[in-house]
Protein backbone atom coordinates (compact mmCIF):
# COMPACT_ATOMS: atom_id res chain seq x y z
CA UNK A 1 0.00 0.00 0.00
CA UNK A 2 1.31 3.65 -1.12
CA UNK A 3 1.82 6.56 1.28
CA UNK A 4 -1.41 8.14 0.38
CA UNK A 5 -3.50 4.80 0.19
CA UNK A 6 -2.21 4.34 3.83
CA UNK A 7 -3.45 7.95 4.10
CA UNK A 8 -6.83 7.40 2.79
CA UNK A 9 -7.36 4.32 4.60
CA UNK A 10 -6.60 5.90 7.77
CA UNK A 11 -9.13 8.73 7.05
CA UNK A 12 -12.04 6.27 6.78
CA UNK A 13 -13.94 5.56 9.66
CA UNK A 14 -14.72 1.59 10.61
CA UNK A 15 -18.36 1.26 12.02
CA UNK A 16 -18.77 -1.56 14.18
CA UNK A 17 -22.24 -2.72 15.77
CA UNK A 18 -22.31 -4.11 18.97
CA UNK A 19 -25.36 -6.35 19.46
CA UNK A 20 -27.02 -6.03 23.04
CA UNK A 21 -27.07 -9.71 23.70
CA UNK A 22 -23.74 -11.01 23.01
CA UNK A 23 -21.43 -7.77 24.89
CA UNK A 24 -20.93 -10.17 27.78
CA UNK A 25 -19.27 -12.92 25.85
CA UNK A 26 -16.71 -11.05 24.44
CA UNK A 27 -13.35 -11.73 25.92
CA UNK A 28 -10.23 -9.78 26.49
CA UNK A 29 -8.71 -10.82 22.85
CA UNK A 30 -11.24 -9.83 21.12
CA UNK A 31 -11.00 -5.80 22.73
CA UNK A 32 -7.31 -6.35 22.11
CA UNK A 33 -8.35 -6.89 18.36
CA UNK A 34 -10.61 -3.90 18.00
CA UNK A 35 -8.02 -1.62 19.85
CA UNK A 36 -5.21 -2.52 17.13
CA UNK A 37 -7.81 -1.51 14.88
CA UNK A 38 -8.90 1.54 16.12
CA UNK A 39 -5.17 2.60 16.05
CA UNK A 40 -5.18 3.00 12.66
CA UNK A 41 -8.42 4.01 11.71
CA UNK A 42 -11.40 6.40 13.28
CA UNK A 43 -13.72 3.66 15.01
CA UNK A 44 -17.55 4.55 15.39
CA UNK A 45 -19.49 2.07 17.39
CA UNK A 46 -23.25 1.83 17.61
CA UNK A 47 -24.46 -0.47 20.49
CA UNK A 48 -27.48 -2.57 21.54
CA UNK A 49 -29.31 -2.73 24.93
CA UNK A 50 -31.54 -5.47 25.14
CA UNK A 51 -30.02 -7.84 27.44
CA UNK A 52 -28.96 -5.23 29.69
CA UNK A 53 -32.36 -3.82 29.58
CA UNK A 54 -34.29 -7.20 30.46
CA UNK A 55 -31.59 -7.41 33.50
CA UNK A 56 -32.28 -4.02 34.66
CA UNK A 57 -36.12 -4.92 34.87
CA UNK A 58 -37.73 -8.31 33.92
CA UNK A 59 -40.52 -7.07 32.60
CA UNK A 60 -38.77 -6.34 29.89
CA UNK A 61 -38.94 -10.20 28.80
CA UNK A 62 -42.33 -10.52 28.76
CA UNK A 63 -43.65 -11.15 25.57
CA UNK A 64 -46.25 -8.11 26.44
CA UNK A 65 -43.32 -5.78 25.79
CA UNK A 66 -43.00 -6.15 22.17
CA UNK A 67 -45.66 -5.18 19.65
CA UNK A 68 -45.98 -6.21 16.41
CA UNK A 69 -47.02 -3.70 13.68
CA UNK A 70 -50.43 -4.21 10.99
CA UNK A 71 -47.04 -5.05 8.69
CA UNK A 72 -45.59 -8.06 10.80
CA UNK A 73 -42.77 -5.74 12.27
CA UNK A 74 -41.78 -6.34 15.87
CA UNK A 75 -40.81 -3.03 18.24
CA UNK A 76 -40.26 -2.70 21.73
CA UNK A 77 -42.94 -0.84 23.14
CA UNK A 78 -41.81 2.28 24.06
CA UNK A 79 -42.72 4.81 26.73
CA UNK A 80 -40.87 7.50 28.45
CA UNK A 81 -39.79 5.61 30.84
CA UNK A 82 -38.48 2.99 28.45
CA UNK A 83 -36.80 5.62 27.19
CA UNK A 84 -35.40 6.58 30.62
CA UNK A 85 -34.16 3.03 30.92
CA UNK A 86 -32.50 2.48 27.96
CA UNK A 87 -30.22 5.59 28.95
CA UNK A 88 -29.63 4.22 32.08
CA UNK A 89 -28.02 1.45 31.08
CA UNK A 90 -26.43 2.63 28.19
CA UNK A 91 -24.60 4.71 29.87
CA UNK A 92 -23.34 1.99 32.12
CA UNK A 93 -22.74 -0.13 28.98
CA UNK A 94 -20.78 3.37 27.67
CA UNK A 95 -18.40 3.31 30.97
CA UNK A 96 -17.67 -0.25 29.66
CA UNK A 97 -17.19 -0.24 26.84
CA UNK A 98 -14.93 2.84 26.89
CA UNK A 99 -13.45 1.76 29.69
CA UNK A 100 -11.96 -1.34 28.09
CA UNK A 101 -10.92 0.73 25.10
CA UNK A 102 -8.85 3.48 27.31
CA UNK A 103 -6.95 0.53 29.19
CA UNK A 104 -5.60 -0.19 25.06
CA UNK A 105 -4.86 3.02 24.57
CA UNK A 106 -8.04 3.79 22.60
CA UNK A 107 -9.18 7.11 24.23
CA UNK A 108 -13.31 7.49 23.38
CA UNK A 109 -16.63 8.98 24.02
CA UNK A 110 -20.32 8.60 24.61
CA UNK A 111 -22.85 9.96 22.28
CA UNK A 112 -26.67 9.92 22.14
CA UNK A 113 -27.88 9.60 18.87
CA UNK A 114 -31.29 12.44 20.11
CA UNK A 115 -28.02 15.10 20.30
CA UNK A 116 -29.02 16.62 16.97
CA UNK A 117 -26.84 12.69 14.95
CA UNK A 118 -29.80 11.06 14.47
CA UNK A 119 -33.06 12.13 13.19
CA UNK A 120 -36.54 9.86 12.84
CA UNK A 121 -40.09 10.09 11.08
CA UNK A 122 -42.98 9.22 12.14
CA UNK A 123 -43.40 5.79 13.59
CA UNK A 124 -46.75 3.54 12.95
CA UNK A 125 -50.00 4.19 15.64
CA UNK A 126 -51.49 0.68 15.02
CA UNK A 127 -50.35 -2.42 17.07
CA UNK A 128 -51.81 -5.61 17.52
CA UNK A 129 -52.98 -6.08 21.48
CA UNK A 130 -54.87 -9.40 22.30
CA UNK A 131 -55.69 -9.93 18.58
CA UNK A 132 -57.16 -6.39 17.79
CA UNK A 133 -55.51 -3.79 15.55
CA UNK A 134 -55.36 -0.59 18.01
CA UNK A 135 -53.74 2.86 18.35
CA UNK A 136 -51.13 3.19 20.11
CA UNK A 137 -48.43 5.54 21.25
CA UNK A 138 -45.06 4.00 20.71
CA UNK A 139 -41.98 5.95 20.67
CA UNK A 140 -40.00 4.16 18.13
CA UNK A 141 -39.22 6.49 14.51
CA UNK A 142 -37.75 5.23 11.25
CA UNK A 143 -34.64 6.68 10.70
CA UNK A 144 -34.86 9.11 8.30
CA UNK A 145 -31.71 11.61 8.25
CA UNK A 146 -28.12 11.28 9.86
CA UNK A 147 -25.55 14.37 10.66
CA UNK A 148 -22.50 13.77 11.61
CA UNK A 149 -21.37 17.02 12.91
CA UNK A 150 -21.72 15.96 16.44
CA UNK A 151 -18.48 13.33 15.63
CA UNK A 152 -15.94 15.75 15.76
CA UNK A 153 -12.46 14.67 16.03
CA UNK A 154 -12.77 11.18 13.88
CA UNK A 155 -9.05 9.75 13.88
CA UNK A 156 -7.31 6.90 14.72
CA UNK A 157 -6.74 6.12 18.19
CA UNK A 158 -10.44 7.65 19.05
CA UNK A 159 -13.72 6.08 19.07
CA UNK A 160 -16.96 7.10 19.28
CA UNK A 161 -19.56 5.13 20.99
CA UNK A 162 -23.59 6.04 19.73
CA UNK A 163 -26.27 5.51 21.38
CA UNK A 164 -29.18 4.56 18.96
CA UNK A 165 -31.95 7.02 19.96
CA UNK A 166 -33.53 9.63 17.51
CA UNK A 167 -35.22 13.05 17.60
CA UNK A 168 -38.40 13.07 15.62
CA UNK A 169 -39.82 16.06 13.85
CA UNK A 170 -42.00 16.90 17.08
CA UNK A 171 -39.08 17.33 19.16
CA UNK A 172 -39.72 14.12 20.82
CA UNK A 173 -36.80 11.14 21.75
CA UNK A 174 -37.47 8.05 20.41
CA UNK A 175 -36.33 4.84 20.00
CA UNK A 176 -34.98 3.29 16.77
CA UNK A 177 -33.01 0.09 15.57
CA UNK A 178 -29.42 -0.66 16.43
CA UNK A 179 -28.28 -2.09 13.48
CA UNK A 180 -30.03 0.16 11.24
CA UNK A 181 -28.86 3.16 13.47
CA UNK A 182 -25.32 1.76 12.43
CA UNK A 183 -26.01 1.53 8.42
CA UNK A 184 -27.07 4.98 8.63
CA UNK A 185 -24.11 6.19 10.14
CA UNK A 186 -22.18 4.51 8.04
CA UNK A 187 -23.34 6.00 4.76
CA UNK A 188 -23.37 9.19 6.68
CA UNK A 189 -19.49 8.83 7.56
CA UNK A 190 -18.21 7.46 4.44
CA UNK A 191 -17.65 4.25 5.68
CA UNK A 192 -16.37 1.17 3.35
CA UNK A 193 -17.10 -1.38 6.17
CA UNK A 194 -19.64 -2.00 8.52
CA UNK A 195 -19.30 -4.92 10.70
CA UNK A 196 -22.47 -6.11 12.72
CA UNK A 197 -21.24 -8.35 15.91
CA UNK A 198 -23.64 -10.43 17.08
CA UNK A 199 -23.88 -13.70 19.40
CA UNK A 200 -24.19 -15.97 15.73
CA UNK A 201 -21.36 -17.07 13.71
CA UNK A 202 -22.80 -16.72 10.81
CA UNK A 203 -26.25 -16.28 8.82
CA UNK A 204 -27.72 -19.27 8.18
CA UNK A 205 -29.70 -20.42 4.93
CA UNK A 206 -31.46 -23.43 5.05
CA UNK A 207 -29.34 -24.26 7.60
CA UNK A 208 -25.99 -24.35 5.88
CA UNK A 209 -23.81 -21.34 7.01
CA UNK A 210 -23.31 -18.52 4.25
CA UNK A 211 -19.68 -17.23 3.91
CA UNK A 212 -20.33 -14.63 1.17
CA UNK A 213 -23.69 -13.71 -0.15
CA UNK A 214 -24.91 -10.95 -2.46
CA UNK A 215 -27.35 -7.93 -1.40
CA UNK A 216 -30.12 -9.02 -3.36
CA UNK A 217 -29.94 -12.33 -2.64
CA UNK A 218 -29.74 -11.45 1.33
CA UNK A 219 -32.89 -8.90 0.62
CA UNK A 220 -34.70 -12.52 -1.15
CA UNK A 221 -34.08 -14.75 1.96
CA UNK A 222 -34.72 -11.81 4.60
CA UNK A 223 -38.53 -11.78 2.89
CA UNK A 224 -38.37 -15.28 2.73
CA UNK A 225 -36.30 -17.05 5.51
CA UNK A 226 -34.89 -15.21 7.96
CA UNK A 227 -36.58 -14.63 11.45
CA UNK A 228 -36.23 -12.12 14.25
CA UNK A 229 -33.06 -9.88 14.73
CA UNK A 230 -31.56 -11.64 11.79
CA UNK A 231 -34.22 -10.09 9.13
CA UNK A 232 -33.19 -6.41 10.74
CA UNK A 233 -29.77 -7.03 10.27
CA UNK A 234 -30.02 -7.71 6.63
CA UNK A 235 -32.75 -5.06 5.97
CA UNK A 236 -29.92 -3.10 7.74
CA UNK A 237 -26.89 -4.34 5.37
CA UNK A 238 -29.00 -3.19 2.15
CA UNK A 239 -29.64 -0.28 3.41
CA UNK A 240 -25.77 0.50 4.14
CA UNK A 241 -25.09 -0.92 1.02
CA UNK A 242 -27.56 1.59 -0.95
CA UNK A 243 -25.98 4.02 0.89
CA UNK A 244 -22.09 3.51 -0.36
CA UNK A 245 -20.52 1.25 2.01
CA UNK A 246 -18.85 -1.23 -0.02
CA UNK A 247 -19.48 -4.55 2.53
CA UNK A 248 -21.26 -5.47 5.25
CA UNK A 249 -19.93 -8.19 7.38
CA UNK A 250 -22.33 -10.35 10.44
CA UNK A 251 -20.55 -12.49 12.94
CA UNK A 252 -19.12 -13.48 16.40
CA UNK A 253 -15.40 -13.37 15.92
CA UNK A 254 -12.96 -10.74 16.60
CA UNK A 255 -13.70 -8.04 13.92
CA UNK A 256 -10.30 -8.06 11.87
CA UNK A 257 -11.01 -11.89 11.58
CA UNK A 258 -14.64 -10.65 9.85
CA UNK A 259 -13.00 -7.84 8.12
CA UNK A 260 -10.34 -10.62 6.64
CA UNK A 261 -13.84 -13.01 5.45
CA UNK A 262 -11.90 -16.01 7.53
CA UNK A 263 -15.23 -16.02 9.53
CA UNK A 264 -18.62 -14.85 9.10
CA UNK A 265 -20.49 -13.65 6.34
CA UNK A 266 -20.03 -10.91 3.85
CA UNK A 267 -22.83 -9.08 2.08
CA UNK A 268 -21.88 -7.30 -1.19
CA UNK A 269 -24.29 -5.54 -3.82
CA UNK A 270 -22.81 -8.00 -6.42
Amino acid sequence: MSAAETARHSAVPLVVKLGGSCLDGLAGDWWDDLAALAQDRPLVLVHGWSKPLKRLRPRYSEPSAILRDRYGNQSRWTTPEVIADIKTVSAELAEDVLGRLDRRGVGGERLLGSDGLVGAGEGERWWWREKQLVELENLVGPITSVDPTPLKGLRPGHAHLVTPLARNSAGQEVNTDADRAAAALAGAVGATDLVLVTDVAHLLVDGAPVDRITAAAAAAFRDSGATGGMRKKLRAAGEALDQGVERVVIGSAPVSDLLAARTGTVITRN
